[in-house]
């Protein structure tokens, strides 16, 4: 196993899995995506620090945890001339994850799975929204967006969380060091409306020579990561095993 005591779906037997879930029908699956953060941060930014959640999360609680997808909606991918910018992003369409995710959760279900807690770390719009609108025979679905967490009062530089910024980067540096490159890091100032425009999708297309940043990542540091990474699991621990009373829930 990666780690002896992350119960990783993917490095278990069926047998195994099958006992696990004789007592724990739980199953935690990480979602991330594949594009830009900047010319300082991996592309797969995003799923990275989900699946360090999930790994933390299993560990802890004893819950099975899914293989990470890391696919995604991201508008600015391959499928538009902007991701011509930046290579090696790509996309999915919003249908095509819902469905992917609701056969996964149909599957699993089957084999006994009473819930799925889903937990994301890419703010795009129509991501969160094909993830909210999940649905099962049964089962709860627990979609957990980690960026929704209040974590203004931990940044020095902006007022919240925005896009390979200040947050993302300063969790990485925390969580990832050897894939952050703090010498190419590059600020880039946006409006309010330029972020809303961007999470929904439609913020004009960036010029080819783009560096794919919103926010300041020149402010982050490892120790701020810590500091923003222990909040964000703390929130996400309290909402997987707080009742709520609806089948959906949300940060």
């Amino acid at each position: 196993m990666t780690d002896p005591t992350v119960y990783a779906l993917d490095e278990m037997s069926w047998v195994d899995v099958a006992a696990h879930l004789a007592s724990d029908s739980r199953i935690i699956i990480p979602i991330g995506s594949l594009e830009q953060h900047g010319p300082h941060l991996p592309l797969g930014t995003n799923t990275l620090i989900a699946l360090r959640i999930a790994d933390d999360l299993s560990a802890e609680f004893r819950v099975l945890r899914a293989p990470a997808m890391s696919y995604g909606i991201n508008y600015y991918g391959a499928t538009r001339p902007v991701g011509r910018a930046y290579a090696g992003t790509t996309t999915l369409r919003a249908k095509t994850l819902h469905r992917a995710v609701n056969e996964l959760l149909a599957g699993w279900e089957l084999h006994g799975i009473q819930e799925f807690i889903v937990v994301t770390a890419h703010r795009h719009e129509p991501h969160l929204e094909a993830l909210a609108t999940l649905s099962t025979r049964a089962a709860r679905v627990r979609v957990l967006s980690i960026w929704d967490v209040a974590i203004a009062d931990l940044l020095t530089s902006q007022p919240g969380p925005l896009h390979a910024d200040e947050a993302e980067t300063a969790v990485m540096l925390h969580l990832y060091p050897d894939l952050v490159r703090m010498d190419r890091a590059r600020d880039a100032a946006v409006t309010p409306a330029a972020v809303r425009r961007f999470r929904q999708g439609r913020l004009p297309p960036p010029p080819p020579d783009g560096a794919g940043v919103i926010g300041k990542p020149t402010a982050a540091t490892a120790e701020r990561g810590r500091q923003i990474y222990e909040r964000i699991l703390s929130a996400v621990r309290r909402a997987v095993f707080t009742p709520g009373e609806h089948e959906t829930d949300t940060l």
